[in-house]
């Protein structure tokens, strides 16, 4: 079953490069992706979709055009274009550090460093927290932190890694605390944002910006939340890590709807006109291949974890993967942008492709992904 999933989506990656060109995919539109020529928050996961696909086939086209994307990435921050937010682990985990895992070629180490030192300018040292959105000192989210952010940590902890430089560790480390500390709930549950008052410091209240509900779970967030503490945990071995990363994937699993791929948030009235994510779901199940491979085999959680991975890949395999498509241009149908927003509700999402291949990917050949050396 996996191996025919990868093959499909490599064979529609294939295709992308040419219906792509030089134009980066964020989500679609009566079934065809919207581009943008790396001007996007989501523009990194093309680039590993088209690292993964060379490691499973070898094949020079997709390292070419891998090629040609980290070129882009590298102008993008040579002109410092639309980098003023808080995802740059996200444009560069998957572009310039996936070829230095793959290649380690020293120009992408370099350009690798010098986006985490972009990301570094987003730390916000009187508050503790990297700033998610805006400018410093921005009225509405100059004090605001976001779920999603503990993915582009294992940039900073990489520098660290490869500098000695524990100003990045620790920046990594302390947002890592800030948000088990304040984005996870008691009932292991999350918000996807959370406010600090950006004179004093101190807590004010947790939010949302995608979920259906400022006190509602909004199911991407949750996901974000299982991968990037399972992450924090592989770098730093931090057993509060790891812990967190089980609670949530716990609370994500026994949610699950009876065809297996989460709807957008868990708090939602859910009827025949509710949205799914399956972008969510896909997160998810590389996510928690991390966290399985961080938990000792008499784990109690291990055995109720794969089934709930096994269940939700078998979920988007046979009822969301567009395997009888061959000229779709997405791996995976039912991914939302932002419901809340009306965005790409219902539609392919580049991130829920990445995500989805990437899972298959470790399912298959053992291949985690780029989020650290190898």
């Amino acid at each position: 079953m996996w191996t025919k999933a990868i093959e499909h989506a490599v064979e529609q990656t294939r295709k992308n490069i040419g219906r792509f060109g030089d134009q980066f995919p964020h989500v679609s539109e009566n079934d065809k992706y919207r581009l943008n020529p790396n001007t996007d928050w989501t523009d990194g996961f093309w680039s590993g979709i088209l690292w993964l696909s060379y490691e499973y086939t070898k094949d020079g086209v997709f390292r070419e055009a891998a090629l040609r994307t980290v070129q882009s990435f590298k102008d993008r921050l040579e002109q410092n274009r639309n980098l003023d937010h808080h995802d740059i682990g996200f444009l560069y985990s998957l572009s310039t550090k996936a070829q230095w895992i793959i290649e380690k070629d020293e120009e992408a180490k370099k350009l690798t460093l010098q986006a985490a030192d972009v990301l570094m300018n987003r730390w916000r040292e009187n508050l503790q927290i990297i700033q998610a959105w805006g400018p410093k000192g921005d009225k509405e989210n100059g004090g605001r932190i976001i779920i999603d952010c503990l993915m582009n940590l294992p940039l900073l902890y990489w520098a660290y890694e490869q500098t000695g430089d524990s100003r990045y560790r620790d920046v990594a480390v302390i947002h890592a605390d800030q948000s088990r500390r304040f984005l996870v709930r008691g009932d292991d549950s999350s918000y996807h944002t959370f406010y600090f008052d950006q004179e004093t410091g101190d807590a004010l209240r947790g939010g949302t910006a995608q979920g259906y509900r400022d006190g509602s779970t909004w199911t991407r967030g949750q996901a974000w939340g299982i991968y990037g503490f399972a992450l924090s945990y592989h770098y730093t071995k931090n057993p509060l890590y790891l812990e967190t990363s089980k609670r949530l994937a716990r609370y994500f699993f026994e949610r699950l709807p009876e065809d297996n791929v989460v709807y957008w948030d868990f708090n939602v009235e859910v009827n025949a006109d509710t949205k799914r994510d399956s972008s969510a779901s896909a997160i998810v199940a590389a996510g928690v291949q991390e966290l399985l491979h961080h938990l000792d085999v008499s784990d109690p959680d291990r055995a109720f974890l794969q089934d709930g991975l096994q269940r939700s890949m078998e979920g988007l395999v046979n009822s969301y993967a567009t395997l009888e498509d061959p000229e779709a241009e997405g791996f995976l149908k039912r991914g939302s942008y932002s419901v809340r927003g009306g965005a790409a509700p219902d539609d392919y999402v580049i991130w829920g492709d990445y995500y989805y291949l990437e899972a298959l990917m470790r399912l298959e050949k053992g291949i985690p992904g780029y989020w650290y050396d190898r």
